[in-house]
């Protein structure tokens, strides 16, 4: 990460921590639906890898979007994958799963790794090999109780998003036991939504995080 990027995700994890998971997304689209996500306040935006052609639709998305926006992978699996996205200036490197290795990459390149952990030996993990954030998922499935027992072991130096099955209705119960952000999948962004649809959902996302957050929506 280049300085500006660093500022832009030390500020988006403390005022907006909320990432765009943008699954199924094609080359094509990718430039409405990150504006739809920026005009909305969205800062972080994140392209799986498991998504139609995705390395150009980041390509595209970083060349597309504003310098205060971070870009990056999901679904991130190899370690090889780190030297792609600092080559492309995408910073982002979010994982489904907890491995050493790949995190280390992301850190030797710069990156700002998101890994993805349930069990407290793999957040542990994670923090011990350069992770920058951790990713708690499948959020719903595990509740707000099993996030509060295991919290107070967590490294407090690294904020926690809830990911997986999470929508506006439940952001509230989740900030209340200390989540420090949000990934949006699925009720967010699906293939074939319409960028206005998209930028409607965004907004009202937005407008929650600062609701909870004390601020006005």
């Amino acid at each position: 990460m280049n300085e500006t990027q660093r500022k832009t995700l030390d500020e988006a994890l403390e005022t907006l921590p909320l990432v765009a998971i943008l699954r199924g997304i094609t080359p094509e689209e990718v430039e409405d639906v990150c504006d739809a996500l920026v005009g909305a306040g969205f800062r972080m935006i994140e392209i799986p890898l498991n998504s139609p052609r995705p390395w150009e639709s980041i390509e595209r998305a970083v060349a597309h979007c504003p310098a205060s926006v971070l870009i990056g992978a999901g679904t991130v699996l190899e370690a090889a994958d780190a030297e792609r996205l600092e080559r492309l200036g995408a910073p982002l490197m979010v994982t489904p799963n907890t491995d050493p290795e790949v995190v280390r990459a992301g850190a030797d390149h710069g990156l700002a790794p998101m890994i993805g952990c349930m069990t407290p030996s793999e957040a542990l993990a994670a923090a011990r090999s350069g992770a920058r954030a951790l990713k708690l998922f499948p959020a719903a499935r595990l509740g707000t109780g099993y996030f509060k027992d295991i919290n107070a072991i967590l490294p407090g130096s690294l904020p926690v998003l809830a990911v997986g099955g999470i929508e506006r209705s439940n952001m509230a119960e989740w900030h209340a036991v200390g989540v420090r952000g949000f990934g949006f999948g699925s009720n967010l962004y699906k293939p074939g939504r319409d960028a206005a649809d998209i930028a409607e959902i965004a907004a009202d996302l937005v407008a929650e995080w600062r609701r909870l957050e004390g601020g006005e929506g």
